[in-house]
């Protein structure tokens, strides 16, 4: 399997032509389409869900309201076979910034079984999409969704469903492609905007560990990887769509070495200096953004910090997401292993 599959005709597209709403700016076939007056257009390649579940699974869900005037909410997985305190998992889903929701059906399927697996609170954010909402939003909304964990810590008065089974000193924050590169942005904000103090940002929370699936970071410089590695046309992610996201989702003008693309590059935050939470990284073999995780996991490792990693054989990005092949499902399960391991592990 060259990579995991969304659709039969997901292929880059940068359209000039006139459209009936305007100008095509910038395209990726039957995910979106931003046109110049600002308008965007994003066909349900994949469908929203309510917060339903089957009652088998063992873990109940709904959906919480954030911040009101943002309309950031997230939805909740909360295990409900299991006695005692859960360590809590904040994750943000993939898309490239651009595109994804925490109600899409393959998000819900996923975290839903990985709750039950982990056995851990997860908290899926819903964040502002580019490009009407560029960086730094999507980062800024993921730091109010902590600060809003905060307050629940410390509210006597929360009657919350879940946070009677929280423990608030357990907490993981975690995502997948744009969703990694959100949680490891977070990180580094919450350092910049408190004097190297993320961790006593956030208190009561106890920041534990972060995970990392396929995260989704960028240079001008391409990797071997990026050049030469061969993606199918239904391919979850190929270069000239991930360039497309980054022109979208990055201030205008910014190049694809802006530190929030690219953490190795000048200027962007010195490795040394990020938190000293334990960092785990999922890479998938067939993608195209292996070479470039491989590297980010290297670099930390000579900044010193905690880090382990796995490499996935044989499928691509978003695989457990958006795959349903046989070798997909295995390896989608190996993934919800480590990723309890690691959980469990610290």
């Amino acid at each position: 399997m060259a990579a995991a599959k969304v659709g039969s005709n997901l292929s880059h597209k940068i359209g000039r032509d006139c459209h009936q709403h305007g100008v095509v700016a910038e395209e990726i076939d039957g995910l979106i389409k931003a046109y110049k007056d600002g308008r965007v257009e994003r066909p349900q390649i994949v469908p929203c869900v309510t917060s339903t579940l089957a009652p088998g699974l063992g873990v109940t869900s709904r959906d919480t309201v954030i911040d009101n005037f943002t309309n950031i909410w997230a939805r909740f997985y909360v295990p409900i076979k299991f006695q005692g305190k859960l360590p809590l998992l904040v994750y943000f889903h993939g898309g490239g910034f651009c595109v994804g929701s925490a109600a899409w059906s393959c998000y819900h399927d996923f975290l839903a079984r990985l709750a039950a697996k982990a056995n851990c609170i997860i908290m899926s954010v819903n964040y502002r999409l580019a490009p009407e909402n560029p960086l730094p939003a999507a980062y800024d909304d993921g730091i109010k969704a902590l600060m809003w964990l905060k307050q629940q810590a410390l509210s006597v008065c929360t009657d919350n469903w879940w946070t009677s089974q929280w423990n608030f000193s357990d907490v993981f924050l975690a995502g997948d492609s744009a969703g990694a590169n959100i949680a490891f942005n977070v990180i580094t904000r919450l350092d910049s905007f408190n004097a190297g103090q993320a961790a006593a940002a956030i208190k009561p929370l106890t920041l534990k560990g972060i995970i990392l699936i396929q995260p989704f970071f960028g240079g001008e410089a391409r990797t071997h990887s990026e050049k030469h590695s061969v993606q199918s046309p239904r391919s979850a992610l190929n270069l000239a769509a991930s360039d497309t996201y980054w022109r979208l989702a990055l201030p205008c003008g910014a190049s694809r070495d802006h530190p929030w693309c690219n953490p190795l590059a000048k200027g962007s935050v010195k490795l040394e200096d990020f938190g000293r939470f334990p960092i785990m990284v999922c890479i998938s073999e067939m993608d195209i953004l292996k070479d470039r995780s491989l590297e980010f996991v290297a670099s930390l490792g000579r900044a010193g910090k905690r880090v382990e990693h796995v490499v996935h054989k044989g499928v691509g990005h978003a695989f457990q997401i958006l795959s349903k092949s046989q070798l997909s499902q295995t390896r989608t399960l190996e993934i919800m292993a480590r990723i309890k391991g690691f959980i469990s592990g610290i």
